[in-house]
């Protein structure tokens, strides 16, 4: 039988990788033949929570031939995916964002649940199988909710996750506080970064319009070092448009202190940002007072002001 490949998304965050490596345990764990990858690099905040607990990062996906089965994790459209996903075999998908651009030939067993993170379900999982969590995957899925839930100030926290980390804590054996300030903090600095690497190092594409739209977001704890380079980043946006065809490109820019961001929005659609958050742009820049969340608080704006 062929071995099941399971994978994240593109421009993979501490979610996407860590989900990957912890639904290959538990698809071990049930006797199942399977391997994690990875569709890109290792961020500095990944990277932080691997070196913790001591879990090497998964191998790099070259290519993926038609028919090979595979498990997505925290994530379906399929422009976020892997290369030729859609003559891939899904046979399972864990997920907790918005279902579009998904569809499959065969029956499947699909999972999404509306928390803050893809780990908080891999944890009923585990219990749900009645199987044993390590610490290091207890470790992995903490970190998962930690940064996906900004240490839970985002608006996409539930009490599930909340309540995902506490147990998970006891068990990986650190305090979620201080283990987690110095995780963002891991990936938080952008002077090491060129601007390319800011607006493509977590950016998802979604058909919004008729059209793609191309939201990349930083989390940092100093807005002004990015913003610094402002006609830098413009420009990398502006070839990034003009090369891949996006009708708007928005950069947000979000400090994980105080719970704002700071958008840059370019494109021929760049209007429909004023109209999703009642902002005007200024040299194509807003501040977006309390938005931290991708998903709940930018894609579901965007997407209704273009529609």
């Amino acid at each position: 039988m062929t071995q099941t490949k399971i994978f994240g998304h593109q421009n993979p965050d501490t979610d996407t990788i860590t989900s990957a490596i912890v639904a290959a345990d538990i698809e071990s764990k049930l006797d199942n033949d399977v391997k994690s990858y990875r569709l890109g690099e290792v961020n500095p905040e990944t990277q932080y929570a691997l070196d913790e607990f001591g879990v090497s990062s998964p191998e790099y996906l070259e290519t993926l031939e038609a028919g090979t089965p595979v498990i997505l994790v925290d994530h379906n459209e399929f422009q976020q995916s892997a290369e030729n996903i859609e003559s891939a075999e899904i046979v399972k998908v864990f997920d907790h964002h918005r279902i579009s651009n998904f569809h499959t030939e065969g029956p499947l067993y699909y999972r999404a649940e509306p928390v803050g993170c893809t780990a908080t379900i891999l944890k009923k999982v585990y219990e749900e199988n009645n199987l044993e969590i390590s610490r290091e995957m207890a470790g992995l899925m903490l970190s998962a909710i930690i940064s996906d839930t900004l240490l839970f100030k985002s608006p996409t926290t539930t009490k599930e996750d909340e309540a995902a980390a506490e147990a998970l804590q006891k068990i990986a054996d650190v305090d979620i506080e201080s283990f987690g300030l110095a995780m963002l903090k891991a990936g938080a600095s952008t002077s090491d970064k060129s601007a390319e690497e800011l607006i493509t190092g977590d950016a998802k594409s979604f058909d919004m319009g008729g059209s793609t739209t191309r939201i990349a977001q930083v989390n940092v704890v100093d807005v002004d070092e990015v913003f610094d380079r402002k006609t830098e980043l413009e420009d990398a946006i502006r070839a990034q448009i003009e090369s891949e065809g996006y009708g708007l490109f928005v950069l947000v820019v979000t400090d994980i202190i105080n719970s704002n961001s700071k958008i840059l929005a370019l494109g021929e659609n760049s209007s429909s940002v004023e109209k999703a958050f009642d902002v005007s742009l200024d040299e194509n820049s807003a501040v977006l007072e309390g938005v931290v969340s991708r998903k709940k608080q930018v894609v579901p704006q965007i997407t209704k002001a273009l529609s």
